[in-house]
């Protein structure tokens, strides 16, 4: 993919229209092949079914769960463990590790990397030299021994589930609940995801991220190779995610693109996503397609996003941009004298409304979720049609 040059972007005045939009104009016949997997010009975005991936015949994935070391040995690293972390290394390696494991040898310099030190989140070279000291594995947890609370764990994790095959999981998460641990969160995705380990003890992995209050669909992997097989998908942009939110009056034009630097500010209490100008430090360029859906008066619309990159608060940071922040979100939403319509609840609007992927073993993953409760009740009470088409599909895919 060839990288663009852009000129910084002017400051903007009252009254101007935003600098970051441009309109874009697409057509069917522009819509890049397979772009919809058996869809149709004017076909309802509303819910399609999951598809299910085709049968591969494939050569047999090499089994890397070596025997347990009982003394010292020394492993070269293999091209397919090239750029890994040292934990995952290990991981992937000995599955059952316990994490506390791995820090333990890791900290006391029991692992050495080229008969060096190395800490936990180094990155590992094809063809280096790895010590691993004696280890002990953690007996994987049956199912069946599960206490109470982790049977309830399990539940509700089941309850998020979309989709599902060996290799992928699709859940549908809600929003107030974190993916990843961070100051003052004791639950999180990733933690409650401990209660699905397989019988060799691997914890299926998140492969991207939402916000803590964004709902929708969040793909985890069940499977090492899976886990490197749709990571590689984020990073080559062969991954299609679509958003849907309710805004702050109505963009102008209707359809558009918004193109800027962001760069993250940082103080002892939050961080924010601010636009920047090239070359800031720090900053990184970010694409973010979107169109309007449906309108409420001229006063909320009901805009269907398409994020290109994949920064952090990308689309809540282009909404406020453009100067049509998204309703509820207490970081970017500062328009002044702004009520909110009476029955909307103060949430953030904003789902992970779809999502499309190469399957690891061929054939497409394509799953939706369906508006959360809060989301649902500010339709229904503005009067959207929640199954209107998306004119988001004829966004360019870039």
């Amino acid at each position: 993919m060839s990288r663009r040059t852009r000129k910084p972007l002017p400051k903007r005045n009252a009254g101007d229209r935003p600098k970051g939009a441009r309109p874009y104009r697409g057509s069917q016949a522009e819509r890049p092949q397979g772009h919809r997997p058996g869809g149709k010009p004017g076909s309802r975005f509303a819910a399609p079914a999951p598809r299910a991936p085709k049968p591969v015949v494939e050569a047999p994935v090499e089994d890397k769960s070596a025997l347990l070391p009982t003394k010292v040995q020394t492993v070269t690293v293999t091209a397919d463990e090239n750029n890994m972390r040292v934990d995952r290394f290990l991981e992937a390696r000995f599955p059952g590790l316990s994490f506390s494991h791995i820090q333990r040898i890791v900290r006391k310099g029991e692992l050495r990397v080229n008969g060096k030190r190395a800490d936990s989140k180094d990155r590992l070279e094809e063809g280096q030299s790895v010590r691993i000291p004696p280890l002990k594995l953690d007996t994987p947890r049956a199912t069946a021994h599960l206490s109470e609370a982790g049977a309830k764990t399990l539940a509700a994790l089941k309850e998020m589930i979309i989709y599902e095959d060996d290799d992928v999981l699709v859940l549908n998460k809600p929003a107030g609940l974190a993916v990843q641990g961070g100051s003052g969160t004791t639950r999180h995705l990733d933690q409650m995801l401990e209660v699905m380990r397989d019988a060799k003890g691997q914890k299926p992995r998140l492969v991207h991220r939402l916000d803590k209050e964004t709902s929708g669909c969040l793909l985890v992997a069940k499977t090492r190779f899976a886990a490197s097989a749709l990571t590689g998908s984020f990073r080559h942009r062969s991954a299609r995610k679509i958003y849907w939110a309710l805004v702050a009056g109505v963009p102008k034009p209707k359809q558009g693109r918004i193109s800027t630097f962001l760069a993250k500010d940082e103080s002892e209490e939050d961080s924010i996503m601010r636009v920047a100008e090239h070359g800031d430090e720090g900053a990184s360029h970010a694409v973010t397609y979107y169109a309007v859906v449906e309108t409420s008066a001229q006063k909320l619309a009901w805009v269907s996003l398409k994020p290109v990159t994949g920064r952090t608060h990308q689309l809540r940071a282009h909404m406020a941009h453009i100067d049509h922040a998204i309703v509820g979100d207490p970081k970017y939403f500062n328009k002044e004298n702004w009520e909110l319509p009476g029955g909307l609840q103060n949430r953030l609007h904003l789902l992970a409304r779809r999502i499309v992927i190469p399957h690891p073993r061929g054939g497409v993953i394509d799953a939706t979720a369906p508006l959360p409760p809060h989301m649902l009740q500010s339709w229904n009470l503005l009067g959207l049609e929640h199954d209107r088409f998306d004119p988001i599909e004829h966004a360019p895919e870039e």
